[in-house]
């Protein structure tokens, strides 16, 4: 029987998409003894992730994060099971236990942080651009967080944005430490440079707030994905519509 283990992260937040998009990709592919590990949030059982977990059909579910999860489902123990793969997003520490493990059981894929990349030209609006950086960069201190636009204004008034965001925001010490230590602003001469800019990044996640996005498909080929259009932020492809990934 072939077991797996679904890996979700949320010791600081419950990461419900990721819950989904682990376990439910897991039972649609047949595997037939689906395990979830996520940890506590502050001491305490996170229930909306656990209620998303059972919804997907989760067959198991231990409270028990980070490497100690790792290892425990990798290895097994007196009291749980080893499984033969193990998929889902993690910290660097649970990325450097999946690549010390790999071999010994299966993994999906290395995963580094989180990544957005925002071009804009001067129709952009600095509001969106500011909120939608820090959406991302909240994720984790190590987090690269770039806007690349053709209008020094909208890059000026942007940064200005994200600066006051960060004196109230919630998550600022994670999103503020992002962004002063992999946050970059590049103003460029044209699209064209913006989209050839943008392909050297290769970024996670691409966001195209232009007068034209969809030129950007014609334009663009290296990224993990690309949101075409002020409406469609990385946000709605995360929690809206999700594409199975690590």
């Amino acid at each position: 029987m072939v077991t797996n283990l679904g890996y979700i992260p949320g010791g600081r937040y419950p990461l419900l998409a990721s819950a989904h998009m682990t376990i439910l990709t897991a039972k649609v592919a047949g595997v037939q003894h689906v395990i979830g590990a996520t940890p506590p949030i502050a001491g305490q059982i996170p229930n909306a992730t656990v209620a998303t977990m059972h919804l997907a059909g989760v067959d198991e579910i231990y409270i028990l994060g980070g490497v100690q999860a790792v290892a425990a489902l990798a290895i097994g123990t007196e009291t749980i099971r080893k499984v033969d793969f193990l998929a889902g997003p993690g910290n660097a520490f649970v990325a450097e236990g999946k690549r010390q493990l790999f071999g010994d059981i299966g993994i999906d894929l290395f995963a580094g942080p989180t990544e957005i990349l925002i071009i804009t030209d001067e129709t952009a609006d600095p509001f969106t651009v500011a909120t939608d950086i820090l959406s991302q960069a909240e994720h984790g201190p190590d987090s690269p967080a770039v806007i690349i636009t053709t209008s020094e204004e909208v890059g000026m008034k942007s940064m200005e944005i994200i600066d006051e965001l960060l004196k109230e925001l919630p998550t600022a010490q994670l999103a503020g430490a992002s962004w002063k230590a992999f946050g970059e602003v590049v103003v460029v001469n044209s699209l064209d440079e913006a989209w050839k800019l943008g392909d050297e990044y290769a970024s996670e996640h691409v966001q195209i707030f232009t007068k034209d996005p969809r030129e950007a498909l014609e334009k663009m080929t290296a990224y993990g994905a690309l949101f075409l259009g002020e409406k469609t932020c990385v946000s709605y492809g995360d929690k809206v519509c999700p594409l199975p990934r690590g």
